[in-house]
């Protein structure tokens, strides 16, 4: 599927890093500007950075980051932590799932509706976050017309239970 032009700022990313002193330096292994990639609702996704461990290793996450950029879109990294950024197609709406991971979840840009698989919603405004726990739910950009970004950062979380059953990852594409 093709991105869609969407006149929204490039996603910039500056990574900071040491020079042989021990002085902090940009990193300049890595571009600045985040190339987005297209995911099935046609909105455009963008790793902004990546981590395979807890405690992150310094001294490998470069190396583990690159890998990821050359890969599909990573939303969760196993031990790890995952920075992305959405820019939402006017009234897009992505497909109920769950992830098994605690999110944090920003709205930077516009006004996203969240959906529970309840049916319970709330709509979120820029600057609104969210603290998803492993539930099921669906974004959905809250205009017909303009375009919304978020920013999410996702931890990998052990599975949910509930009343003794193990809830999985899953993804509702209808």
């Amino acid at each position: 599927m093709a991105l869609q032009h969407n006149h929204l700022r490039p996603v910039t990313r500056f990574i900071t890093d040491h020079n042989a002193e021990g002085l902090a330096i940009f990193n300049k292994d890595v571009p600045q500007t985040v190339s987005p990639k297209s995911i099935p609702t046609g909105d455009s996704f963008y790793l902004g950075y990546t981590a395979t461990d807890i405690p992150i290793d310094l001294t490998t996450d470069l190396a583990a980051y690159k890998q990821h950029l050359s890969s599909d879109p990573v939303f969760t990294v196993p031990g790890g932590t995952a920075l992305s950024v959405i820019d939402l197609v006017p009234g897009s709406t992505g497909p109920m799932h769950r992830t098994l991971s605690l999110d944090y979840a920003v709205v930077l840009l516009g006004a996203v509706e969240l959906i529970l698989d309840s049916g319970e919603a709330r709509t979120l405004q820029q600057g609104d976050i969210v603290i998803q726990r492993g539930t099921i739910h669906q974004w959905r950009n809250a205009s017909k017309t303009e375009w919304a970004r978020m920013l999410f950062v996702l931890q990998e979380s052990r599975p949910v239970e509930v009343a003794g059953k193990t809830l999985e990852q899953e993804f509702r594409f209808e």
